[in-house]
């Protein structure tokens, strides 16, 4: 198994991927954190898993909230092997029809909720031995889609923050970054356009799990659809943009 005896705190782990995900590695034998706003939803999913795993509730949009969570679980845990930042809210609009609520939550949760837990969790983990710090972006980060706003906006802050974070990181800490294309969540489900290349969460955590403990930044999937908009972000604007263009 192998993740057999390592603490791996999943932030984001009650639905999608990071629910997947901690039933895989609770399967690897990681001992799991598992955190996200819904108590009952967590519980239900430590229930389920092999081995003995700690809840901690967290709201990741919330600045106070993170610390406070962050000294709980270092009180329980004085080492953590790694760290996966999987939260994200999304909700479908047009820049033309902007729901200025939903899209401040949508930035609150994914790109600042990102930068809370780096503030409170970081100093902790560069004083460690060896820790990994994971950051979920997406594939509709590497550039502007249509209709794919404001959530595309902050998934290509989180990339630009991995990269930043990766840059900066001590040799002993391992910085990555996860590019999923389309995967069956209940976010997913939100869309109303058929996706490409769609998979299901647990071919997503397998992929994740496969590469966590390579030596490669980034971890993108499936390959089919996310070589393809690496193709068209490495494209000049007046092709890529044009091409992109008839799609909206």
């Amino acid at each position: 198994m192998a993740y057999q005896g390592e603490v791996i705190w999943i932030i984001g782990a009650s639905s999608g991927i990071g629910h997947a995900l901690a039933v895989k590695l609770a399967d690897e034998g990681a001992t799991l954190i598992l955190s996200g706003r819904r108590e009952e939803a967590l519980e239900t999913l430590r229930l389920t898993l092999k081995g003995a795993h700690n809840v901690q509730v967290m709201d990741v949009a919330d600045a106070a909230n993170v610390a406070q969570a962050v000294s709980a679980v270092r009180a329980q845990h004085a080492h953590i092997d790694r760290v996966l930042f999987m939260a994200g809210q999304y909700e479908p609009m047009g820049l033309d029809a902007l729901e200025l609520a939903e899209a401040t939550q949508m930035v609150q949760v994914n790109l600042m909720g990102a930068l809370h837990v780096i503030a409170a969790l970081w100093p902790s983990l560069i004083a460690q031995e060896y820790a990994q710090f994971v950051l979920c972006a997406s594939v509709v980060g590497y550039m502007g889609l249509p209709n794919a706003q404001p959530y595309g906006a902050t998934k290509a802050g989180m990339i630009n923050l991995a990269e930043s974070l990766y840059l900066e990181a001590p040799p002993h800490v391992d910085v990555k970054l996860i590019a999923p294309g389309f995967v069956r969540t209940p976010m997913t489900q939100k869309n109303l356009f058929k996706m490409p290349a769609l998979i299901e969460p647990e071919a997503a955590a397998a992929a994740i799990c496969d590469k966590l403990s390579t030596r490669g930044f980034e971890i993108h999937f499936p390959k089919k659809l996310t070589l393809v908009m690496k193709l068209l972000r490495m494209l000049p604007y007046g092709l890529s943009l044009w091409m992109l263009k008839g799609l909206s």
